[in-house]
């Protein structure tokens, strides 16, 4: 069976159910990567600055990680809101909200096992163009129904740039994410143009850059997007009734140095998760 992506593209769907994004089979009901697909993976990502693989997770699999994630929020009962005082313009001058965790996996061994999985480690791989992949951290991120925070659009390079600029981010969706509930947005090739100034004030932002210019990626449970720290991108709010779960992983090439040291609170920071540190861990 295939189904017509927007592009036009014939997207052949496996006869487990996954949908197959950009043309990359999935061989198996248990998904892995061979090869070719992972010269189509760095063909997508390399020329786009982003690839969004369907079916990476199983939806039953995407479930148990969703009901887990949950019940650790519940559990750590937190109250920290990190939505950026820059998004308030986004929400039309609504309060939204944010719940988020840092270093999932140092509360949950399941996360941890996600960090290692084949079918996640050798797509990050492909992305990276090398054979090592090294956690630079992680985020757990859930945008509540009716009003889930936004984010405007940004880099994450700011955040923590780097020499080489071999850095990307992973963000597994662990419930369906239709546009209603914030999907990702990303601006197509816009990781070309390199490092943009960004606006400091209420979370690193381009103010140059329209909300509307970032083209929505829905995605279901199970899949997982890949995109470049230099891609812009964004997502809107939450406004339908039901809950967004994700987890962000930034990866990196251990070889590529920090042009400064950030985000040394990030629990992990440096755990191969693919291969191995050439450098000995002397960029750190």
């Amino acid at each position: 069976m295939s189904r017509t992506s927007l592009s036009g593209t014939r997207l052949p769907r496996h006869e487990s159910g996954c949908l197959l994004s950009h043309s990359i089979p999935i061989p198996g009901v248990a998904m892995t990567v061979t090869t070719t697909d992972a010269a189509s993976l760095a063909t997508q990502y390399t020329e786009q600055g982003y690839v969004l693989v369907k079916g990476l997770l199983t939806r039953n699999e995407a479930a148990t990680y969703r009901q887990v994630a949950h019940d650790l929020l519940r559990h750590l009962d937190g109250d920290e809101d990190p939505t950026w005082g820059s998004a308030a313009g986004l929400a039309a001058g609504s309060p939204t909200r944010l719940q988020h965790l840092h270093d999932a996996q140092f509360y949950d061994a399941a996360f941890s096992r996600l960090l290692m999985d084949d079918r996640f480690t050798s797509v990050a791989s492909a992305v990276l163009g090398g054979p090592n992949v090294q956690l630079h951290h992680t985020k757990l991120f859930v945008k509540p129904p009716e009003n889930g925070s936004p984010f405007p659009p940004h880099q994450d390079h700011p955040f923590f740039p780097h020499t080489h600029h071999r850095v990307a981010a992973a963000i597994f969706h662990f419930d369906d994410a239709p546009e209603e509930k914030g999907c990702v947005r990303v601006v197509p090739r816009s990781h070309l143009q390199g490092p943009r100034p960004h606006d400091p004030e209420g979370g690193y932002h381009l103010t140059d850059v329209p909300f509307e210019a970032a083209v929505p990626l829905p995605a279901e449970a199970g899949d997982v997007l890949f995109f470049s720290y230099l891609s812009v991108h964004a997502s809107g709010v939450n406004v339908s009734q039901e809950a967004r779960t994700t987890w962000l992983v930034q990866f990196r090439d251990p070889a590529d140095p920090p042009t400064v040291r950030t985000h040394d609170e990030s629990l992990g920071q440096g755990m191969m998760l693919r291969g191995v540190d050439p450098t000995g861990r002397r960029n750190m």
